[in-house]
């Protein structure tokens, strides 16, 4: 057998690839798709090493100051955010960088960064973000502290929060429906903040996710609120006008019995003709106030909302 060849015999008789040939389909021969495949593991592996390390110091027992609440379960840093006293607010977040401390829920499971967020102190919220607090807890209604920015239009809170976090935190804090069902960019879009509505989606927020309790989507709602401008970014942002709700209607069915014409003529043209037209009883005079405001929405309720 000539001993150039790339082949040898193992002791079992099998052939066996010489080590030459078994190096040939290395990382060289890896297309691009694999290489992404091969970073985002490395980079799962490096979030997953550095929750490992802070979840080993968080055993370290808590100091007493860190364990006294109130009889509504507030702790000293519950109430130094609540008071707005800067000072101790800050001493106790470095004193408790990636501790459970910073993740502490009182009676109405809110922990120090919702408070943040309810006192309009974006600094604060950045502090804890910084030392390891979670911003995907949620409270008593299911809101997470991005909720509660949505809600109220708390653009600061907002850009720094979605600035600060996790990017894994982030989606799952903007895709996560609270206890009526509304994700962010719903709240966002009910109270027609329109400035967050577009930051949402452009961070990536499903722009088309619906409603849990009655299949509505931010367009749906838009339409609903009789806001014009709201309607016109999320179809230009690439909201779909041909979603149905749980009862079977589209935003441009919203339209009718309303006083915003404008509206039905942004909708009309993007419209499949299929679902332009109510049925001759839907049409009707009582089935036209049913299908404005809010009445319209109680086709299901969940657990008596």
């Amino acid at each position: 057998m000539d001993k150039h060849e790339k082949v040898s015999i193992s002791k079992e008789g099998k052939a066996a690839q010489s080590t030459e040939e078994r190096l040939d389909s290395g990382v060289d021969s890896l297309k691009e798709e694999e290489y992404q495949a091969v970073a985002e593991e490395l980079h799962r592996l490096q979030l997953e090493s550095e929750r490992q390390q802070a979840a080993a110091r968080t055993e370290e027992p808590l100091q007493e100051w860190q364990t006294q609440t109130t009889d509504e379960g507030d702790t000293l840093l519950h109430l130094a955010i609540i008071h707005e006293a800067k000072d101790y607010i800050k001493q106790m977040i470095d004193l408790s960088k990636n501790t459970p401390f910073l993740n502490a829920q009182n009676d109405l499971r809110q922990t120090p960064l919702h408070l943040a967020v309810i006192t309009n102190q974006p600094n604060v919220c950045s502090s804890l973000l910084a030392s390891g607090c979670d911003p995907t807890l949620v409270d008593n209604s299911g809101d997470t502290p991005l909720h509660i920015a949505c809600r109220h239009g708390n653009l600061y809170c907002f850009s720094v929060i979605t600035q600060n976090c996790r990017l894994e935190h982030l989606h799952t804090a903007m895709a996560a429906c609270n206890y009526n069902g509304q994700n962010c960019l719903h709240l966002a879009s009910v109270h027609g903040f329109l400035s967050l509505v577009e930051k949402m989606v452009d961070l990536g927020a499903d722009i088309n996710a619906k409603e849990q309790h009655n299949g509505r989507s931010s367009l749906h709602l838009a339409v609903d609120q009789q806001n014009l401008a709201l309607v016109k970014l999320l179809l230009r942002k690439g909201a779909n006008p041909n979603l149905l709700s749980s009862g079977g209607h589209t935003p441009f069915h919203l339209t009718y019995g309303l006083d915003n014409c404008d509206i039905q003529k942004e909708l009309f043209p993007v419209t499949h003709p299929d679902l332009r037209d109510l049925s001759e009883s839907e049409n009707s005079g009582e089935d036209v106030k049913i299908l404005t405001g809010w009445g319209m929405y109680d086709d299901i309720q969940w657990n008596g909302h």
